[in-house]
């Protein structure tokens, strides 16, 4: 078995992705980055938060197919720790991004009377 047979796999034996998943990935996330595009650009939604929820929710699914198609992660016990990772980091952005937040609040609620 010469070192050109073994094209699936890494240096870890995890597989990588078929064509076909990658194709199927590529076309999610071009059509999760035309939905957002259009809907601004065509002024479909009247409610600029319906706009805001659209652009949030089509970026969330954007993030999962980038993780799960390209970068292959799934429950597999090889990429549990990598999920683990992952999901602490969003529990930390959260908690910044929420205390951030509050303390802007906090301060113009009392500074501005």
């Amino acid at each position: 078995m010469s070192a050109h047979d073994n094209h699936a796999h890494g240096a870890g034996g995890e597989s990588h992705g078929s064509v076909k998943s990658y194709l199927i990935g590529f076309l999610l996330a071009a059509v999760l980055t035309i939905i957002p595009f259009w809907v601004v650009m065509s002024g479909g939604l009247s409610s600029s938060f319906a706009t805001g929820a659209v652009i949030v929710i089509a970026g969330i699914l954007q993030l999962l197919v980038h993780l799960v198609f390209f970068l292959h992660l799934n429950g597999s016990s090889a990429q549990r720790w990598n999920v683990k990772a992952g999901l602490f980091t969003l529990v930390v952005i959260g908690i910044i991004v929420a205390g951030t937040l509050w303390v802007m609040w906090n301060m113009n609620f009392h500074m501005m009377g």
